[in-house]
């Protein structure tokens, strides 16, 4: 079974980890988020991505799920004692990564090319593409104006109320090379629980992909669980928009294209709301604390979606 997994954040790259436990490389796309994306110090950061390949690679820190294991602070910590900004934590062997990127995007290589060679150079077989070569930054609407994502998620803590979200320049982007592709070959096309907002949306918002992931079997995993999220901000987002935050809102939120939708032991009572939405539901363990439990989540998954084959 071929499958393309839509990702971004903790909870994309741990259920894409699993899945690439289950599957053959070859039958594997991952497509990350890169709303998230933003220039720090004159270089090209893509977090979304970063976080999806050290996973991948078996490089990630395991205590935070984002950055390198072992890594080490020197220069943040030097930039900070002459007084720059040290609110986006770079880590002295994450930079090598930001640094190399830029030198080739400015010599005018695509961000899915340089991708590419970055997994082959960490081991990675399967493929991992950004959604778009193209900026495609998002925006934040908040009780304190409009912010960059990172300004909002990072340097203020996801402290402003959120009103709504814009992907900027998003109508003049287009799919990073083999993303149609990959979904048009796929008999399944997962949604990683990642953030719906902020992570998944922007990939969708980019031209062709929705018409693209519409037109397959599409299988989600809810990001939030018993009305929290695991990592990062969802249900607040949900809470502030006005939306109920649960499994079930996510499910809403993706039923126009969705075939079967998958939440945790603790949202049970919830199944049959889901299910009254034409919408396929398995109800099993989501939390991801080990790779055994990614490999075990991504194998329901796998088999749940087999069924709608």
């Amino acid at each position: 079974m071929k499958v393309v997994a839509l990702a971004g954040g903790v909870g994309g790259a741990r259920l894409a980890d699993g899945l690439a436990q289950n599957l053959p490389p070859e039958d594997l796309t991952v497509v990350v988020n890169i709303g998230d994306d933003f220039d720090f110090f004159g270089l090209h950061i893509c977090p979304d991505l970063d976080t999806v390949c050290y996973t991948l690679a078996g490089m990630a820190n395991p205590a935070t799920g984002w950055g390198l294991a072992g890594e080490t602070w020197n220069a943040l910590e030097n930039i900070g004692r002459l007084g720059g900004p040290t609110w986006f934590r770079l880590g002295d062997r994450d930079l090598g990564t930001h640094l190399e990127r830029t030198r080739r995007l400015a010599k005018g290589e695509p961000l899915s090319q340089i991708t590419g060679d970055f997994c082959r150079a960490w081991g990675i077989q399967l493929t991992v593409l950004p959604a778009s070569d193209d900026s495609v930054p998002t925006w934040v609407y908040t009780d304190e104006g409009e912010m960059p994502f990172q300004e909002y998620f990072v340097r203020r803590q996801c402290r402003p109320s959120v009103s709504g979200f814009r992907f900027a320049d998003v109508d003049r982007s287009s799919p990073a090379k083999g993303v149609l592709e990959a979904i048009q070959r796929a008999d399944l096309v997962v949604i990683c629980p990642s953030n719906p907002w902020v992570s998944v949306d922007p990939i969708l918002a980019i031209p062709g992909i929705l018409p693209a992931v519409m037109s397959r079997p599409v299988l989600a995993v809810s990001p939030i669980i018993g009305g929290r999220t695991v990592k990062g901000p969802a249900a607040k987002m949900y809470a502030e928009l006005g939306i109920e935050p649960s499994a079930l809102s996510v499910a809403r939120h993706y039923r126009k294209f969705l075939s079967a939708f998958v939440l945790d032991r603790e949202d049970a009572a919830l199944q049959s709301e889901v299910q009254a939405l034409g919408v396929k539901a398995l109800v099993t363990a989501t939390w991801m604390h080990t790779a055994a439990d990614r490999r075990q989540l991504a194998a329901e998954c796998l088999s749940l979606g087999s069924a709608l084959l």
